[in-house]
């Protein structure tokens, strides 16, 4: 997949942009602070319909502007518009309108590789939570559903505990159970079924420690049937009444990376770190690829600079192998790009402009 164009209005510090994109890529310089992040995250808001980086929709909107508009086109003509007074949202694929945003998850893919990265890693379980629940809402059909009815009935089930309503709350156990057993049950399996590959990848990457992946539950419960969920939420009724939120659940849970069998959050240095998150991010390319049949686009968000000569070269031929596609690769300077990635075209980006 490829995106041809991308056009974006009043989006972050992009006021008016308009440009068609070469099927192998671009490789955009400038200083930082002019705007060459907020291009990727443009591109990717198409992906999911939300911020890159973890912002509300509000803080995408040009100072002093009323919304945004994005639109792109790669198989399909894909815009999202959002409106700050009313907070709507409305998305378009080939001008007719989306009746739930998850209709148009996944028409564009993307991966988004950037320093900010090994915070998946060295931070909390939420952050790798969510690396798992986007790459299995566009890599899984029927994911996404699940995962949007697990959180709607957790959301009413902590409403209920905050009010000290046990019997509301014992409402919403059935619900949850049934969709947080489809998330549990295909997080476990991804992630069971790309263990070895996670080690490749990172020894590929030139990690010597032996690295491992599991997924691990926040509570140890019998399983991920909703009967067995079920079970757990009545066994953890008093707790979560006195916590006022539901206590155990996928919605609690880790992908658990370990280096020479301790935890890397903990015990690893932040290169072992750096390392981990670029193969979990080639991990995903890999599972997208598998899942559409062509590779996603590739944003490198000035990824380069902070690895060695020697992990430089080994992602760059693992990018050959494994992401041949279109690459959009962000850099203050030309000299922090490796020189494979210079073989394409050159823009520049000032103060929100693009010099193409």
């Amino acid at each position: 997949m490829h995106l041809t164009q991308l056009t974006a209005r009043n989006f972050r510090n992009l006021a008016s942009l308009d440009v068609e994109l070469p099927t192998e890529g671009v490789v955009i310089l400038g200083e930082n602070g002019h705007g060459k992040t907020n291009l990727l995250e443009a591109i990717y808001y198409l992906v999911l319909f939300r911020s890159l980086r973890g912002a509300k929709d509000r803080e995408l909107v040009r100072f002093g502007e009323a919304g945004f508009f994005l639109a792109g086109v790669a198989e399909q003509r894909i815009t999202v518009g959002y409106e700050t007074a009313g907070r709507r949202k409305k998305v378009t694929v080939d001008r007719g309108e989306v009746k739930k945003l998850s209709d148009g998850v996944g028409l564009v893919t993307a991966v988004a590789f950037a320093p900010a990265d090994r915070a998946i890693v060295a931070a909390g379980p939420a952050g790798r939570r969510r690396y798992l629940d986007v790459l299995l809402s566009l890599g899984e059909p029927g994911y996404l559903a699940h995962l949007s009815a697990m959180r709607n009935a957790l959301r009413q089930r902590n409403a209920a505990l905050k009010r000290g309503r046990a019997d509301e709350a014992r409402a919403f156990d059935a619900p949850f159970a049934r969709a947080a057993a489809h998330v549990g049950s295909l997080r476990r399996r991804w992630t069971a079924a790309q263990a070895e590959r996670y080690a490749e990848l990172c020894r590929a990457l030139g990690e010597e420690a032996p690295p491992a992946m599991r997924y691990h539950p926040h509570h140890q419960r019998e399983g991920d049937s909703p009967e067995e969920l079920e079970r757990g939420l009545a066994v953890t009724i008093n707790r979560d009444l006195r916590r006022g939120m539901t206590t155990t659940g996928p919605h609690r849970d880790d992908l658990d990376l370990s280096i020479n069998g301790k935890e890397l959050r903990t015990y690893g240095s932040a290169g072992q770190q750096r390392t981990a998150a670029v193969a979990l991010r080639l991990l995903e390319a890999e599972t997208l690829t598998a899942a559409r049949s062509s590779p996603p686009v590739a944003l490198y968000d000035d990824v380069f600079a902070e690895l060695d000569a020697s992990r430089q070269a080994r992602l760059l031929a693992l990018i050959r192998e494994r992401l041949p596609g279109q690459a959009i690769v962000t850099a203050p300077r030309e000299s922090e790009v490796p020189a494979a990635l210079l073989e394409r075209p050159r823009w520049r980006m000032e103060g929100g402009r693009l010099a193409t």
